[in-house]
């Protein structure tokens, strides 16, 4: 994780909300802010949100993706999930993506453009997304097996790929210019709904275990914003959607509730006078 942002106090230092703030701004100027009104939902890590079941890897995998792109408003994004454990280990570019209609929604069209070449997406975001050396029509997305123990982790995980296409697609940089590409790639998936999942996995499984298991030498996911980070992030949407905190509440681990809580009534108090604010007022 990149120590970019320290907190020093019960909430977030000054500079990191402000961040947040002015990150929120942008997602709402670059990703069509009638969706986020209109469509995005406070995504819930239960089997109401995420149900069904598989009897292998590769279909719960695939089962969860699909559920997160539904809920991402990119189910007409054309991907391929590549399992890592059957791959064979290389990891050239994607093909670039050629907007036609909205890049999210119920309406929305992709498709892929195979003449050009790929610059969108930086080379900081690369282990989010892998795909084959021959040409395909699609994005491909990876995974490994392990992933699959932590629901909401392996969630936060296809949300930050989805979110890190989405984020390489702005016209312009994020608050901080190219070197926040990655926190602002997280935040994007939180301004997608899925804070409680980026929140709950924040933290990096402590190394350990053998080499063959797959164990604890690799985090669930790659983690950018830290925990308190990503439970302010949630705390923004929430107020900007108008979502009772309560619903997000019962569902993080306990000792955020309380910095949850204590979010939500500071960024109601700061962005009464706020320009992101008057950005989602109809």
């Amino acid at each position: 994780m990149l120590n970019i942002f320290k907190s020093n106090s019960s909430l977030l230092d000054e500079e990191i909300i402000e961040w947040i703030f002015n990150c929120y701004a942008w997602t709402l100027n670059q990703f069509d802010k009638d969706v986020f009104l209109n469509e995005a939902v406070l995504v819930i890590p239960d089997n109401k949100h995420f149900p069904g079941k598989e009897t292998t890897a590769d279909g719960m995998a695939n089962l969860i993706f699909d559920q997160v792109k539904q809920y991402a408003g990119m189910a007409h994004w054309p991907t391929r999930l590549i399992n890592l454990d059957k791959s064979s280990g290389e990891v050239p570019s994607n093909l670039p993506i050629v907007i036609d209609g909205a890049l999210r929604g119920k309406n929305a069209k992709m498709q892929l453009d195979k003449s050009v070449t790929l610059q969108a997406v930086n080379s900081q975001l690369a282990p989010f997304v892998s795909s084959y050396p021959q040409p395909t029509n699609s994005i491909s997305f990876s995974y490994h097996p392990q992933q699959l123990k932590s629901p909401e982790g392996i969630i936060a995980h296809f949300a930050h790929g989805l979110s890190t296409h989405l984020a390489a697609t702005a016209k312009i940089l994020p608050p901080g210019g190219a070197d926040y590409r990655p926190m602002a790639g997280e935040l994007t998936g939180i301004f997608m709904g899925f804070g409680i999942m980026f929140a709950n996995s924040a933290v990096i499984t402590r190394a350990g275990g053998c080499g063959g298991c797959g164990g604890g030498q690799s985090p669930v996911r790659q983690v950018f914003l830290s925990e308190e980070e990503a439970t302010y992030a949630l705390a923004v949407f929430c107020h900007l959607k108008s979502i009772d905190g309560s619903n997000a509440t019962r569902h993080l681990k306990k000792h955020l509730r309380g910095f949850f809580k204590a979010a939500v009534k500071d960024c109601k108090q700061r962005l009464q006078h706020h320009s992101l604010l008057k950005l989602v007022q109809k």
